[in-house]
């Protein structure tokens, strides 16, 4: 039986980057995409509570002796409702292996907390299959990826013929160069959006907001980070853990309690 990969992003369906991972990945097997309708940046784990979830097929493509097949939904949710609605609704096995992207924009650092492209892994990683989450510099809507062809087929046959271990996925970042230095394994950068909440005026009356600002590391020059491989040329590959848990305060916080 060949290999089911799923794949999502935050994007949209109909988004580059999840069409050009979608062609790389079906080298590897069948490829069953549940993705937006329109683009969920920002939505990182949320789910549509409090609204319905509609769904719709928009096509099938057979697959050949060399590749793997192609099937495409679309979801009007977030891509943890995606996610979610592929496992228990649409995916006709268990899958062998969960994509989020390629997304257009980088999601290296503590972005990766509001990722939704981040949320896919996760959320795979959730229900004990291997995950990745693919992002790159480029944010133009007719981006070419396939500058990420090697990582991505590099570490999609990693995943398939090792694993991860449980609770564990990857979160990959690719600058946006011709070409890469290669990859480089790295920790989670650490660092805070420096928000202006930009005032304007609504033409039915009233005020409304526009988030923007910029992202700071607190530390440019901590070359073990993802930041720093991801600005100096290298594609950011960087293991993250479910297990929030601060190890290293419990016996403190203990301490303290008793």
């Amino acid at each position: 039986m060949e290999k089911l990969i799923f794949i999502s992003n935050d994007d949209g369906f109909e988004a580059a980057g999840i069409n050009q991972l979608a062609e790389m990945a079906r080298d590897f097997g069948d490829v069953f995409i549940v993705a937006p309708d329109s683009g969920r940046s920002g939505a990182s784990m949320s789910i549509s509570s409090h609204s319905p979830v509609r769904n719709t097929f928009i096509k099938h493509e057979e697959g050949t002796d060399t590749r793997g097949s192609l099937t495409v939904w679309s979801c009007t949710g977030t891509p943890n409702d995606c996610t979610k609605m592929a496992f228990e609704k649409l995916l006709p096995r268990r899958p062998d292996l969960v994509l989020g992207g390629i997304n257009h924009g980088d999601n290296c650092a503590v972005n990766a907390h509001y990722s939704g492209t981040m949320s896919i892994a996760l959320e795979g990683c959730i229900k004990q299959v291997p995950s990745i989450a693919f992002s790159s510099g480029k944010t133009a809507k007719d981006a070419d990826f396939s500058y990420m062809k090697r990582e991505v087929r590099k570490l999609i046959k990693i995943a398939l013929e090792q694993g991860f271990p449980l609770g564990v996925c990857l979160n990959v970042n690719a600058p946006d160069t011709e070409e890469t230095k290669g990859m480089r394994i790295c920790k989670m950068g650490l660092g805070e959006w420096h928000e202006e909440w930009q005032e304007r005026d609504h033409p039915w009356g009233g005020k409304y907001y526009w988030i923007a600002g910029y992202y700071a590391p607190y530390d440019k020059n901590d070359e073990e980070s993802d930041t720093w491989a991801y600005e100096n040329g290298y594609v950011a590959v960087t293991p993250l853990q479910l297990d929030m848990t601060a190890y290293s305060f419990l016996e403190q916080l203990e301490k303290s309690i008793q």
